[in-house]
């Protein structure tokens, strides 16, 4: 199992930018495809992006494509969500979660979870 720490929400103002990281431990980091996932109030979790193992696959969800830019750094034990353009329907608890295989797929499949950090998005 992975233990995951994510770190960098905060409280931002629309139109503005974050970083979220996560650090990774306790398991060969580069054997997982990593995602980021995000649940707003009074909603389920769910899915925002994706990148294999190696770093050269991603995926997101249409609603931050183009926003949103997964990356990660297999040497830190690194996976980061860059988050431009920030709207309020981006409020949200993000979720760093590590996949049980290196390779993405049509349903991601988290094998461990962070703890998650706070977006806020005020208009």
């Amino acid at each position: 199992q992975v233990h995951l720490v994510e770190s960098g929400g905060g409280l931002v103002q629309a139109g503005g930018s974050l970083r979220l990281s996560c650090a990774a431990s306790g398991r060969t980091f580069s054997e997982f495809a990593m995602g980021w996932f995000r649940q707003a109030p009074g909603k389920e979790r769910e899915f925002v992006a994706s990148i294999d193992w190696s770093g050269g696959k991603t995926d997101y969800i249409d609603s931050v494509r183009g926003r949103f830019t997964i990356s990660r750094d297999n040497a830190k034990n690194m996976v980061y969500l860059q988050i431009d353009s920030l709207k309020p329907e981006d409020t949200a608890i993000y979720y760093c979660a590590a996949d049980t295989g290196p390779y993405l797929r049509p349903r991601f499949v988290a094998g461990s979870w962070g703890q998650g950090t706070q977006v806020t998005v005020s208009s």
